[in-house]
């Protein structure tokens, strides 16, 4: 399947998801309007502000991450409709945060920024199993770079151990995530809510490699392109 199809789905669940936020704020104001009320919903902006910003920036690495192959096979199909199904829950933990955060349910808070937590893991994995299939399988999927090039291109903390590449520093999202559903569990689900939104703005700065370079890098790099199928 053309590349192409599969990123015009994609967009289409990343704008029902991103637009689904909205629907948190119509209740604001419904009843009195005053200063105060508005002011008191502040928890809705929060995780409207930080939901908003994470679905932003994953469409803009999903653009990018599609951006280096031309096709798409079955497998690749399959983790990206798991990354979609985690993508369009988001609105769900974000009401939940949003109601809980504060008030007479703010008992419930910590279970809420927990389910966030839980929600932005499992998309992180699965972004991280897709570059890494990606990567895998460049030549197949008509990348425009070669695996070396692509593994070469990632920003990086070198090649641990018992481990053949570098580890993204993208990874470091995962830790991150992990690190806020224990903050949320166990002290503050609002200091989680802002290490979400901390990582947000982490991943807007470490972010995939651009197509564009990576093809060029491997135009550049003989050894690359000879190597390829070696990895």
């Amino acid at each position: 399947m053309d590349s192409r199809r599969a990123e015009a789905f994609s967009d289409g669940v990343f704008a029902v998801a991103i637009t689904l936020l909205i629907f948190n704020l119509l209740p604001i104001g419904s009843g009195k309007l005053s200063y105060p009320v508005l002011g008191g919903a502040w928890p809705q902006y929060a995780a409207y502000v930080v939901s908003f910003l994470t679905i932003g920036i994953m469409w803009m690495n999903h653009h990018t991450l599609f951006g280096h192959v031309r096709l798409i096979d079955r497998p690749l199909l399959v983790l990206n409709l798991l990354l979609l199904m985690g993508v369009v829950a988001i609105p769900f933990p974000t009401a939940l945060v949003a109601e809980h955060l504060t008030g007479k349910y703010k008992s419930g808070g910590s279970a809420a920024a927990v389910i966030y937590g839980v929600v932005m893991i499992v998309i992180s994995i699965f972004y991280n199993a897709i570059w890494e299939y990606l990567v895998r399988h460049a030549e197949a999927l008509g990348s425009r770079g070669t695996r070396q090039a692509l593994r070469d291109a990632v920003p990086g903390f070198g090649s641990p151990p018992g481990l053949a590449a570098k580890v993204p520093r993208w990874s470091l999202g995962l830790a991150g995530y992990s690190a806020g559903v224990l903050i949320a569990a166990f002290w503050s689900a609002g200091v989680a809510l802002a290490v979400y939104g901390a990582l947000a703005v982490y991943y807007l700065f470490n972010h995939l490699p651009d197509p564009v370079a990576v093809a060029e890098a491997a135009a550049r790099d003989p050894e690359n392109m000879t190597s390829a199928g070696t990895d």
